[in-house]
């Protein structure tokens, strides 16, 4: 797994939203490579998040990587918006672009950001073959290891097959889960091959943060000498 980092990304829908600016110091200061923010429009999925206008306060803040994750029917609508808020990354679904993918791509590039696909549980992997192998091509595939909308659920350990397919694949893509990940679950999302960790409830429900998100790497990384 040559050229892949280890990027742990705690889940700020976890932290305390009213304290914000300082939750994502608190991360970053406790070893947190990314932040991941998850932007929820409460039509692609039933819950409502934050949008732009957050993003853009917390980038006052910080100059941490904002991984943003769309969990939103329009991806095209927020591409400018958040750009203009400070996002870094942004992570769209496949299941709401299949006619537009390459303009969105095109489009998140072209405003600075990094493009992402995203995965549910319920959608075969085959459908971001063609965003990764594409000309202008996703930098990152998310495989949600939870249905999207919601923090604090059970991890799904049948998507890790879709996560050793990309890895197999893509040597050099950066791939991400999210969903139940903490000590107990990431082994065997490490040795699958994923790189990019979300971690929420695990890492702001523990007594000490820092020495999750240490654990999260150490499983990353000794997953990487051993492949």
């Amino acid at each position: 797994m040559e050229g892949v980092k280890a990027k742990i990304a705690p889940s700020m829908l976890s932290s305390d939203f009213a304290n914000l600016a300082s939750e994502a110091e608190r991360m970053l200061q406790f070893g947190a490579d990314w932040l991941h923010m998850d932007i929820m429009d409460g039509h692609f999925v039933p819950n409502l998040t934050i949008g732009a206008p957050v993003i853009q306060s917390l980038r006052k803040h910080t100059n941490a990587y904002l991984d943003c994750h769309l969990m939103v029917t329009n991806p095209l609508d927020y591409v400018e918006p958040l750009a203009k808020a400070g996002a870094s990354g942004f992570t769209f679904h496949v299941e709401v672009s299949q006619e537009y993918w390459q303009e969105l791509v095109q489009k998140i590039k072209s405003k600075g950001m990094t493009p992402g696909v995203a995965l549910r549980p319920g959608t075969p992997v085959e459908q971001v073959f063609p965003l990764v192998e594409a000309e202008v091509p996703v930098e990152l595939v998310l495989v949600m290891t939870v249905e999207p909308g919601f923090g604090g659920q059970k991890f799904m350990p049948e998507m890790m097959d879709k996560v050793r397919v990309l890895r197999e694949k893509y040597p050099s893509l950066d791939i991400e889960v999210d969903g139940g990940l903490g000590p107990t679950t990431i082994d065997v999302a490490a040795s699958a091959g994923a790189n990019c960790i979300v971690a929420g409830s695990s890492v702001f429900g523990a007594p000490s943060p820092r020495d999750v998100i240490s654990i999260l790497r150490k499983s990353v990384e000794g997953a990487q000498c051993k492949s």
